[in-house]
């Protein structure tokens, strides 16, 4: 009989989570709690998330001990936690069962008449939040589960209804295998993650698994421009929906303008006009995914209209193209989450179509093995800006056993600096933008930082 949350919450047994205060584990916790599911955690800080799990009611340990397992009925556990863990060996000890996050949630996704999972090597975030708004506007009252703050819903997680779940879906550690979609959306795929994927074709093969977890009368939305994407649905026996800017997709941009970075076309379903689009979240990688939305909105039963008023409603999500302020001598500030090559190159590409001057990027990579794996393609996106300023590599979960160093990405990117601290990088800032420059910090660790130094 395989593991299920689902007998735990019906009996109301007090389930425990390791890492409670990452964006998946915080929701999984919310959603229990409305639940009147009693939940306990740990995690290594104490943050603005985990004082508000506290003040609904979980009982959170900033450290992980082994007691803290004892008395709970069930453990669930990030990707990221091993059976070294002292709660996961005492939980082992005492017979107590663990599961991973993303089963977790695969369990809870089954309630659901609808599911739409989001994947892709990018823009799932971005997608998931626009496919939340169009649900919205078509007063489905979706269940979400998003992987940034989204100001709509208030957080990373809505408690809706259970007609519809739309559900930002990871292939990382192939968590999004756990999953349940009835609509699964295949933004892109590239190489990424390569300290768990072997190289593309393992990518390919999950994404591959991936969609085989729709039933027969769902859907399968995949990228028409992606070959990798496409790949992974050649021969599938699956109703498939493709989109793209190519004559052949099914859904499709026509009548496309660009008004300073800022899309706005007509979208066309099987050559039927379906919704005409302004976007307010600039670049061409957003017309893509709003293509995508649209593919499996339709599909729904979304109103156009709907999809139209919550498209253009989207003003993005944090860390994402984030506008942060202005320097005190005019320079624009903005922050976004990109950490691939493809990503940088995208946003990269977006803030050259939006005339400022010049473009100053701070990066900080993310991951030693990430930095040697993608290092041409790191070089060749950082070239896109006019000043590149690197901080040192974030080290997330590695430690630097290659020997790698922002100073070597610095040695093949004209003009860049490497510096060794966010305080030396806005010092630079500052003496270096000019009132018409973007300033973008980018990364997807803490580099986010620096923003708020350079606008006081």
């Amino acid at each position: 009989m395989a593991l299920s949350i689902k007998p735990y919450i019906q009996n109301k047994e007090r389930i425990h989570l390791i890492g409670i205060g990452g964006v998946s584990m915080s929701s999984l916790a919310e959603l229990l709690l409305s639940l009147d599911v009693p939940v306990s955690g740990s995690d290594r800080l104490k943050t603005d998330v985990t004082a508000r799990l506290e003040a609904m009611g979980a009982k959170i340990v900033y450290e992980h001990k082994a007691e803290n397992v004892e008395g709970a009925s069930l453990i669930v556990r990030t990707a990221a936690v091993h059976d070294d863990n002292p709660e996961i060996a005492r939980a082992h000890a005492l017979g107590i069962p663990v599961m991973e996050r993303a089963e977790a949630w695969g369990h809870l996704m089954r309630d659901y008449e609808n599911v739409v999972c989001l994947a892709g090597t990018h823009g799932k975030t971005t997608s998931t939040s626009m496919m939340t708004l169009m649900t919205m506007e078509a007063q489905m009252d979706p269940t979400v589960m998003v992987g940034s703050n989204l100001p709509a819903i208030g957080g990373t997680l809505r408690i809706g209804g259970k007609g519809c779940f739309v559900a930002e879906s990871c292939e990382y550690c192939n968590s999004f295998l756990s999953f349940a979609p009835t609509v699964a959306v295949v933004l892109n795929v590239e190489e990424d993650h390569l300290d768990f994927f072997k190289d593309i074709n393992d990518i390919i093969h999950s994404f591959r698994a991936f969609v085989e977890l729709t039933p027969m009368n769902g859907l399968v939305v995949v990228n028409g421009d992606d070959p990798h994407a496409m790949r992974c649905v050649d021969g599938l026996d699956r109703r498939i929906r493709t989109f793209g800017l190519n004559e052949g997709a099914n859904v499709r941009a026509v009548d496309i303008s660009d008004v300073n970075g800022y899309y706005r076309f007509t979208v066309l379903i099987d050559g039927a006009p379906y919704a005409k689009v302004e976007l307010s979240v600039p670049g061409r990688h957003n017309m893509l995914n709003a293509l995508a939305c649209c593919a499996a909105a339709e599909f729904l039963g979304v109103p156009g209209a709907a999809a139209e008023r919550g498209l253009n409603k989207f003003t993005g999500s944090s860390r994402r193209f984030q506008l942060v302020g202005k320097m005190p001598n005019g320079a624009t500030v903005v922050d976004d989450y990109a950490h691939h090559p493809s990503e940088m190159k995208a946003t990269l590409l977006t803030a050259r179509e939006m005339h400022f001057d010049r473009i100053l990027c701070a990066f900080q990579p993310h991951t030693y093995s990430r930095t040697k794996a993608l290092f041409p393609e790191f070089v060749e996106a950082l070239r896109l800006c006019d000043q590149a300023v690197l901080a040192p590599i974030y080290a997330a979960r590695e430690q630097n056993t290659i020997g790698i160093y922002s100073s070597d990405l610095a040695k093949e990117v004209p003009g860049a600096i490497a510096l060794d601290s966010f305080e030396e990088i806005a010092a630079y800032l500052r003496r270096e933008a000019g009132p018409n420059d973007l300033v973008l910090t980018m990364g997807a660790g803490n580099i986010n930082a620096v923003g708020p130094m350079l606008i006081k």
